[in-house]
């Protein structure tokens, strides 16, 4: 009878570990990946503009943690953050010196799950 006891004891306390586990892990919880990313280039302002669509109702806990700018494969820019801004869709706004035929990227990565990415080419036509 007591053997009984103890395993049904132990079962319940393994059950409820996976249970608190999976209820409260912010991977299943909360996170997902930014929905969105758009990029504008500026030539006569030379920024880059960085478009970012990812919905957080708790933006200090699950946000955009990093945006990396690269030209022609090379990184120019990461930028960390330790929050978002609440509106959705939101821009961030880098300086970047490109010229014709450059090619622009700018990745943004979740700080629980995820990144986005989007890529241009500089034209002479860019704004």
């Amino acid at each position: 009878m007591k053997r009984t006891i103890i395993i049904s004891n132990l079962i319940f306390g393994v059950l409820l570990l996976a249970l608190t586990i999976f209820c409260f892990s912010p991977q299943t919880s909360y996170a997902d990946a930014p929905k969105d990313v758009k990029i504008v280039y500026d030539s006569n302002a030379q920024t880059l503009a960085v478009t970012i669509t990812h919905k957080s109702p708790f933006p200090g806990f699950h946000h955009i943690k990093t945006v990396e700018i690269k030209k022609n494969a090379a990184v120019v820019s990461t930028t960390n953050y330790d929050t978002q801004p609440k509106d959705v869709p939101f821009i961030y706004t880098y300086k970047v010196k490109a010229v014709t035929g450059d090619k622009l990227e700018a990745t943004a990565t979740c700080n629980i799950s995820g990144s986005k990415t989007a890529t241009i080419t500089v034209s002479g036509t860019n704004k």
